[in-house]
C-alpha cells in the first residue's frame, strides 16, 4: 500500500491560520486523505500563542510576533523571526518528513533548503503574491511610506527570489496560470512550476445551506465582497453604481469588507454622498464568512471589479469563486483568470475595466433575471468540477506523490 506523506511547512501565516488555500486545502482535504504536516508560522501581534501547538492532525510551533513601528523595534523583531526560522534544521534533522516546504517567507527558504539537502528530501517552495514586485510598485507610485527603502528592499528581495530561491528549490507552487508565466519568464522552468489556484469548499457551503440552487426573485441587490482598501480602487465601483441606478433607481450596491486604515472607507462614503446614491449603497463592513456568503446569496448579481496593476495581474481571486459556488451571476473586469473563469463557465459577465462598460453589464442582468439566473447556475456547475477543494487536492496531492516518489492515486 502507498505510503502517506509526511511535510514539514514553514508559512507566513499567523496560527492558527484562516485562509482557505492553507486551512481548507491542507487542514482539511489532505488530511482526509492520510497525508499528515507539521508547521512553522506566527502567532498573532502580541505573541500569546507563541509555543508548540497540536494543528490538524500535527504539531505547529508558533513564534512570538509583535508588529513594531519604531526602526529599531522592526528590525528586533525581524531577528526574532529568522531565529524561529532556523527551527526548520532543529524540525527536521529526525528524518521524518517526506518533503520540507516554505510559503512566502524568504530567509526560510535558505534555511529550509540547506536542512533538506542534509537530510535528502526535495524542498518546495509556495508563492501565492509577488512580494518583491508589488514592494517596487508601491514605492514608484508613491503609496509606500518609505518608498526608497522599499525600493531597494524590492530589488533585492526580487533577485534573491529568482536567482536562488526558485532556482534551487525541487519544484515551486504559484497561485495561478498567470503568475506561472510571471515566473517562467524570470527564467524558472515552465515545467517546475504548479499552480494552485484558490477554491471553495462545496461541502462546507452545503453545511450552510448555500447549494446554489436557483431562489426566489432576488430584487436588484448588487454584492461586493471583499477588501476596501485604496490599492482596490472601490472608488471606480462606486462610480460605476451611480450610473446604473440612472438606469435602475431600486438598484443597491452592498460594499462588504472592511480596510486597514479607516480613512480609506471615509474617503469611499464621501464619494458616495457627493454622487448623491443615499440609500442606494450600504457600507456594511466586516462580517463573519458564513454571514457574508449567506449575503451574497441573494444578491441579483455580484462584482469584482479588479484594477489592474502589476499587484494584481497575477492573482486567483477568492471572490469570484465564491460568488460562483453559491449560483450568482457575475460581472468582472478583463483580468487573466477572472477572464478565464468566466469564458469557461458561462457564469457572468466580462468587460474592460470602464466604468460605462462595468453600469451597462450590471443593468443588463438587473434586466433580465433569468438570463442571469442561468448565468449563476453555470457557474456553480464549473466550480463543482474544477474549483471545489476536493478537486483541488486531489490535484495537489499527486503532485506531491510524484515530486517525493510515490505512486499515484487511483479511484
Amino acid at each position: 500500500m502507498r505510503r502517506r506523506l509526511r511535510g514539514l511547512i514553514a508559512a507566513a501565516d499567523a496560527y492558527p491560520p484562516f485562509r482557505v488555500d492553507v486551512a481548507i486545502l491542507f487542514g482539511e482535504e489532505l488530511v482526509q486523505r492520510g497525508h499528515r504536516f507539521d508547521w512553522l508560522l506566527s502567532a498573532v501581534d502580541g505573541g500569546g500563542d507563541a509555543g508548540e501547538w497540536p494543528l490538524w492532525e500535527g504539531r505547529a510551533w508558533v513564534g512570538s510576533s509583535q508588529r513594531k513601528r519604531s526602526i529599531v523595534g522592526k528590525i528586533g523583531a525581524a531577528l526574532h523571526d529568522l531565529g524561529h526560522d532556523f527551527g526548520i534544521l532543529r524540525r527536521s534533522r529526525r528524518g521524518e518528513y517526506d518533503f520540507i516546504q516554505v510559503k512566502d517567507k524568504f530567509f526560510a527558504a535558505l534555511v529550509a533548503y540547506i536542512a533538506a539537502r542534509a537530510v535528502g528530501v526535495p524542498f518546495f517552495f509556495w508563492l501565492s503574491f509577488p512580494f518583491p514586485e508589488a514592494m517596487i510598485y508601491r514605492a514608484r507610485a508613491g503609496i509606500s511610506p518609505h518608498p526608497r527603502i522599499d525600493l531597494v528592499r524590492g530589488y533585492l528581495l526580487k533577485a534573491f527570489l529568482y536567482r536562488f530561491i526558485l532556482k534551487a528549490a525541487d519544484h515551486v507552487f504559484v497561485q495561478s496560470a498567470q503568475m506561472k508565466a510571471d515566473v517562467s519568464a524570470e527564467g524558472i522552468p515552465a515545467e517546475k512550476l504548479t499552480p494552485v489556484p484558490m477554491g471553495v469548499s462545496l461541502r462546507r457551503l452545503s453545511e450552510l445551506g448555500l447549494d446554489g440552487r436557483p431562489g426566489a426573485a432576488r430584487g436588484k441587490d448588487v454584492v461586493y465582497l471583499g477588501d476596501l482598501g485604496r490599492t482596490r480602487r472601490i472608488d471606480f465601483l462606486i462610480r460605476v453604481f451611480s450610473l446604473v441606478v440612472r438606469e435602475q433607481p431600486t438598484a443597491r450596491l452592498h460594499l462588504i469588507g472592511g480596510a486597514h486604515r479607516e480613512e480609506d472607507i471615509v474617503e469611499l462614503k464621501r464619494l458616495a454622498g457627493e454622487l448623491e446614491l443615499g440609500e442606494a449603497i450600504e457600507f456594511a463592513g466586516r462580517l463573519p464568512i458564513e454571514q457574508a456568503w449567506s449575503r451574497a446569496a441573494q444578491a441579483a448579481v455580484c462584482v469584482s471589479p479588479l484594477y489592474p496593476s502589476p499587484i494584481f495581474r497575477p492573482a486567483s481571486p477568492t471572490k469570484v469563486v465564491e460568488y460562483m459556488a453559491i449560483g450568482r451571476p457575475v460581472v468582472v473586469n478583463d483580468h487573466p483568470e477572472q477572464r478565464q473563469l468566466v469564458e469557461a463557465s458561462g457564469g457572468g459577465l466580462c468587460v474592460r475595466f470602464d466604468e460605462a462598460e462595468f453600469a451597462t453589464a450590471i443593468v443588463e442582468l438587473l434586466r433580465d433575471p433569468d438570463t442571469a439566473e442561468a448565468m449563476g447556475a453555470r457557474g456553480r456547475a464549473y466550480i463543482e468540477q474544477n474549483r471545489d477543494y476536493g478537486v483541488i487536492a486531489e490535484m495537489v496531492e499527486a503532485e506531491y506523490l510524484r515530486l517525493c516518489g510515490q505512486p499515484p492515486v487511483h479511484a
